[in-house]
């Protein structure tokens, strides 16, 4: 029998402690990792107003050793001990400080942060994702950025592109930058100056990480705002007519109206079925007009976020694929788009009349389609033409119309790629266009013929390592 027992021992005991072996392993979490965990929750929630561009109480987040080290009241962690640890204080509590203006942080992420901070504070940083990228450390570029956003300002002086983490500002007849105006987004997906031209706005973010909306003062060329939203790219920024109210659309779906002088965001829409790519607003600035992927383009009260109206046809089949660009027209209630099917369309953006199934009554008419998708476009100061820039899967396309007869003026020749960012000169002498050659063209308007080209970056030569 004893024999039997210490069998029995031999073969159970073995088994018995390798299940709670796995039981433990699985009941005891693995460590909070910076890199993956904590480092998103900081870009998401806390980089736009500590980063670099914008250091408030000279706290900055976007990297961790600057994180660490902390601002005016103290470091902003202490490794192994999170009481002692001001990140802990600041969002902990029944009214936390931070992030301030915003909704306080879930508690299980303020539970993460102080679990990777009684762990030790690691930082698990691969080396490949050490960049460092400030006005001190400003991007270095090997190829040239593919563009995606160009915008004039009111004076004509000054063309904005975008670029990798940065806005550059380039003399408009391209003689030469100006200045560089680095942020936290390494992507830039729109920008637009103000119709009084003391602000610049662009949209951006870091895709599955968060989106950035960016306002800086053009005289001092500082950041003012950098307002994180959603959890992806934010498209398609706008500015109202008096320059108080800006707007922009995101991955999620939403269009948004942000009020300058409050520094908040005073309207969200979601209609739309899917993600915003672009907005203008009315000639009263009291509508907003919003284009997505999903193919319509809504109306919507900004004072009370209603919608009241799809501005396109609803008829299932009516619709050819996503719009893409939207602006409205310089001196009447109508607006200009374009998206997948390539056709520049002009429509009202009041009904006048009873919706009826099958219409597209607001449709006062289309243009030349374009190869491939329209991804940008732009009117002139006085709405009698506008350029247009497209892309398919080999080549691009730009070209100038005239609004009220329909006809192509010019076909904008030499784009060997797509042609992302189309854009109009306030004095109407030139149109710029940039897109996946990273290169900015401008044109003539009288006469189609490309008057410049240029880099608007500095290539540096990759240097080869082992």
């Amino acid at each position: 029998m004893r024999s039997l027992l210490l069998m029995l021992a031999g073969v159970l005991l073995p088994a018995c402690c390798g299940v709670s072996a796995a039981l433990l392993a699985e009941e005891t979490p693995a460590p909070v990792s910076y890199y993956r965990q904590v480092r998103p929750v900081l870009q998401r929630h806390c980089s736009g107003c500590h980063q670099p561009a914008k250091r408030g109480g000279e706290l900055v987040v976007t990297s961790f050793a600057e994180f660490q080290r902390g601002g005016e009241s103290g470091a902003g962690f202490v490794p192994g001990k999170p009481d002692e640890s001001l990140v802990i204080q600041y969002i902990s509590g029944e009214k936390p400080e931070m992030p301030r203006g915003a909704d306080p942080l879930p508690a299980d992420t303020v539970t993460l942060i102080r679990r990777w901070i009684e762990e030790g504070a690691k930082d698990d940083t691969p080396e490949t994702a050490r960049e460092l990228i400030d006005a001190e450390h400003p991007p270095v570029y090997h190829a040239p950025p593919v563009i995606s956003a160009l915008a004039y300002s009111p004076d004509s002086q000054t063309l904005a592109v975008s670029g990798h983490h940065e806005i550059l500002l380039h003399q408009a007849e391209g003689q030469g930058l100006q200045a560089r105006l680095i942020g936290r987004s390494p992507k830039i997906t729109s920008v637009r100056f103000s119709p009084d031209g003391k602000w610049l706005a662009a949209t951006g973010g870091a895709p599955a990480l968060f989106g950035e909306l960016q306002v800086w003062e053009t005289a001092a060329r500082e950041l003012k705002h950098a307002v994180s939203l959603s959890f992806d790219t934010l498209f398609g920024v706008s500015f109202s007519d008096d320059s108080q109210f800006l707007a922009f659309g995101s991955f999620d779906n939403k269009a948004r109206v942000f009020h300058l002088a409050e520094g908040k965001v005073i309207m969200s829409m979601d209609a739309h079925s899917d993600l915003v790519f672009a907005t203008t607003f009315s000639l009263k600035n009291d509508h907003l007009i919003s284009v997505s992927r999903d193919m319509s383009m809504k109306l919507t009260e900004i004072k009370t976020g209603q919608f009241i109206d799809n501005i396109t046809s609803i008829t299932p089949g009516a619709l050819k694929g996503g719009l893409m660009a939207v602006q409205r027209h310089p001196r009447e209630e109508q607006v200009l788009t374009g998206g997948a099917d390539g056709e520049p369309k002009l429509y009202k953006i009041f009904r006048t009349q009873a919706r009826q199934i099958g219409d597209d009554f607001n449709r006062i008419r289309g243009y030349a389609p374009l190869p491939g998708r329209i991804f940008s476009l732009e009117f002139n100061a006085d709405g009698s033409k506008f350029v247009v820039g497209s892309s398919n899967a080999t080549s691009g396309a730009a070209r100038i119309y005239s609004t009220n007869d329909g006809k192509l003026l010019h076909e904008l020749a030499g784009h060997k790629a797509g042609v992302f960012a189309v854009a109009f000169r306030p004095d109407g002498k030139q149109v710029a266009t940039g897109g996946m050659e990273g290169i900015v063209r401008l044109y003539d308007v009288e006469t189609g013929q490309l008057a410049k080209e240029f880099l608007p970056v500095t290539i540096t030569p990759a240097v080869a390592t082992r």
